[in-house]
């Protein structure tokens, strides 16, 4: 089987190099173009990357050499691919606009940006949650007037690890959530070189996340109604986000109430028995089992547990009864890869598997 023609948008980005490197040697997916700023067009990718590599492996030789394209060129960086992964670094509103531009020529486009996160036709999407929500692009291609074209996203990466716990526990009716995401640098596409002064240090603020944290996890749960998604309503939740000085992997300290009774066995069960379509398909990029529980008390930690599944699961740990809140537990995700390339790498598996991107 010929393998799908992708474009990386933005490329040369701590989100772009995360796509080039998990994109290495997959079985339905080749990198044949890069694109970025103008001031990187024209270079080999290898050039315009130059010192700032931030992935522990090597680049891929496959792609050292390809020349750079100019990802406002949007004709002719389309004209080569069969659909692009979006990580370009943007105002909203020109992510927005440009991601459009690509859908019009009959690219599909798959982002890891969250410009479009809200716009209500366009599906935000994880895997093992909401894979129906894929259906909507139906009605978004009537509104771009594209045969072929949509734009698909996932959400934000912190709430990776404790959307899909919440979901597991769905039968249960969670009403009433309390997070606390302790997020990694990588997330403000950092390394320690970028950013010395969060060496021993903790911020307690990210801009802008702790409304994605609690409203994304809303509209993963929604339904598609009249050719929009509406988010639900329930469980509600409060966040706070702290950044903290870990170079990859988002902790979540998590308080939930639930409307019915429930023994700390029957979670864990729902737990380790979740799955979804990725896992029902085999995609290439899921996960075996989604979400492991650890018994042991100082587990799950960023350094043993953040490349479980090859960073594609979620491990939990520390679940016990509240005093205030019935239950509560610690979430880890990996933030750059479930919660960002590799989420999106995914939902193209998911998508090609559903048939919305095929070749050209």
């Amino acid at each position: 089987m010929a393998k799908l023609r992708v474009g990386v948008l933005g490329a040369t980005g701590m989100v772009g190099q995360r796509f080039i490197a998990l994109l290495e040697n997959h079985p339905w997916f080749e990198v044949v173009t890069v694109a970025a700023s103008p001031r990187s067009a024209g270079k080999t990718y290898e050039e315009a990357v130059g010192g700032r590599w931030k992935m522990t492996t090597p680049m891929p030789e496959a792609v050292k050499k390809l020349i750079v394209k100019n990802v406002n060129e949007v004709e002719a960086v389309a004209a080569t691919v069969d659909f692009v992964f979006s990580a370009v670094d943007m105002t909203k509103d020109e992510i927005k606009a440009i991601e459009e531009a690509y859908a019009k020529t009959e690219t599909p486009v798959v982002s890891n940006n969250s410009a479009h996160r809200w716009t209500p036709d366009v599906p935000m999407v994880v895997p093992e949650i909401n894979p129906e929500h894929m259906k909507v692009i139906d009605f978004q291609r009537k509104r771009l007037g594209t045969t072929r074209g949509f734009v698909a996203v996932k959400p934000n990466c912190s709430i990776q690890s404790y959307a899909p716990v919440l979901t597991a526990w769905k039968e249960f009716k969670p009403y009433e959530v309390v997070a606390t995401t302790y997020q990694a640098i990588s997330g403000a596409g950092k390394t320690f070189a970028d950013w010395p002064e969060m060496v021993e240090n903790i911020i307690p603020y990210i801009g802008g996340e702790e409304e994605k944290s609690e409203k994304e996890p809303l509209r993963i749960w929604g339904e598609i109604k009249d050719g929009v998604i509406v988010p639900a309503a329930s469980p509600v939740i409060t966040c706070q986000c702290i950044r903290v000085p870990v170079l990859n992997g988002h902790t979540a300290a998590v308080f939930v109430k639930f409307e019915k009774k429930v023994t700390k066995e029957e979670l864990i069960e729902k737990l380790v028995t979740f799955k979804g379509v990725p896992q029902e398909l085999e995609l290439p990029s899921a996960p075996k089992q989604f979400i492991r529980y650890l018994e042991e008390d100082n587990r799950p930690q960023v350094k043993l547990d953040v490349d479980y599944e090859n960073g594609m699961g979620v491990s939990v740990g520390r679940l016990r009864e509240d005093s205030v809140y019935d239950w509560k537990f610690v979430g880890l995700s990996h933030n750059t890869v479930r919660g960002a390339a590799g989420g999106a790498v995914l939902c193209a598996e998911l998508l090609k598997a559903q048939g919305y991107i095929t070749a050209k």
